[in-house]
């Protein structure tokens, strides 16, 4: 289920929202201020008004791009074109201005996830790699490389989100959830570790530091 993070002083407004649309499979986290946010806490999508008492949408947009790539649909009273076009440069994947249908933003909202979600892509391909996760077979400039399938998970997750950064909470659920009653808080360390060294991708997979792991793309 995807989980939504509301950001909107109006709380009848961000009531109504999460209200109308919690039956169409997504969970709410609803929030009135910008210093509510924390950026560790996961997320699939922001809805962010512009107008916040504690601070400026648009400012919070432009730093929440220098680590994340989390969808971002924007929704304000702002309906002059110049804000809109901000907006977008910013970052957001879209704009909306108030009064708005609950029907046309669940499906703005839709649009927005359903594009952002690349988990079920079996092969990724780019100048440097090769990864068919199905078969699976990895490469680096044509040459083979061998991966566990702790490394293969971990790979296959960060590539899905490339340019996203995932917390080291995501990532350890994910990957271990299922069957591991414990599990090491180092083992996550060593698994990157790992898979760096074997397909050469210390400039790929970064460390953000106090929060997770990123797979960038060149």
């Amino acid at each position: 289920m995807k989980n939504i993070t509301i950001i909107e002083d109006n709380m009848a407004l961000n009531n109504g929202i999460a209200l109308a649309l919690k039956n169409a499979g997504y969970t709410f986290r609803q929030l009135h201020k910008l210093g509510d946010f924390n950026e560790a806490e996961h997320t699939d999508l922001i809805i962010l008004d512009i107008n916040l008492p504690d601070g400026n949408g648009f400012d919070f947009l432009k730093k929440l791009r220098e680590t994340s790539s989390v969808p971002v649909v924007i929704l304000t009273a702002n309906d002059l074109e110049t804000d809109e076009v901000m907006g977008l440069e910013l970052g957001a994947d879209d704009y909306m201005t108030k009064p708005f249908s609950l029907m046309v933003l669940r499906a703005r909202i839709d649009k927005v996830l359903g594009r952002n979600d690349k988990s079920s892509e079996s092969v990724y391909r780019d100048e440097d790699y090769v990864f068919d996760f199905e078969a699976m077979e990895f490469s680096q400039h044509g040459m083979s490389v061998e991966l566990s399938k702790t490394e293969q998970k971990l790979l296959r997750i960060l590539v899905a989100n490339k340019n996203r950064t995932l917390t080291r909470e995501q990532l350890v659920d994910r990957i271990w959830t299922f069957g591991a009653e414990y599990v090491d808080e180092n083992a996550l360390s060593v698994t990157v570790n790992r898979l760096r060294k074997k397909l050469d991708a210390s400039e790929r997979i970064q460390t953000v530091y106090g929060i997770g792991y990123v797979w960038r793309n060149r």
